[in-house]
């Protein structure tokens, strides 16, 4: 994506960036040199970038999936109150907060086929009932069939840790 500089004055410290007409318009203080911004470009870049895919993404048929895998491995039991895709995790491939029955699945495995997506959120799933990483959680995400399958192709991608 070009990039476009627009320095001022007026500004002090703050960085923002937006897209005008496929182009990134970067608002910077006049005194920042261009190797000082370099980097603050970058990452806005990427945050661009993640939003873009995040927004193509479909909450819903996210939800519709969740729900089935529900029924098949949890017996239709669980119960949230939102999943979404996001775009801010870039450590994890999802999240739960049990307390709050709110489910993320980051936005970087979208494009993993599909018993990759439905291990994630059975695991994610599992935390509704299992907070932590304990015997009794994967022996609930173990109903999944593909687990170890989808695990292995989680540790290629660099998304998931090794046991050991």
């Amino acid at each position: 994506m070009e990039v476009r500089i627009v320095r001022s004055g007026k500004r002090r410290k703050t960085i923002q960036a937006r897209e005008v007409d496929g182009v990134m318009e970067v608002l910077a203080p006049a005194a920042m040199s261009d190797e000082e911004l370099a980097p603050h470009i970058a990452r806005l870049q990427q945050r661009l970038q993640n939003r873009k895919q995040k927004a193509k993404l479909d909450d819903d048929l996210l939800e519709k999936r969740a729900r089935a895998l529900n029924r098949e491995y949890f017996e239709g039991r669980l119960q949230w109150e939102s999943l979404r895709w996001v775009s801010n995790q870039n450590k994890r491939y999802g999240s739960c907060s049990p307390h709050q029955g709110t489910i993320r699945i980051s936005h970087r495995i979208a494009a993993m086929p599909r018993f990759v997506i439905d291990y994630v959120l059975v695991h994610e799933l599992a935390h509704l009932l299992e907070a932590n990483h304990g015997p009794r959680f994967w022996r609930l995400v173990n109903r999944y069939p593909r687990t170890e399958r989808a695990r292995g192709y989680l540790m290629a991608a660099g998304l998931e840790e090794v046991d050991e």
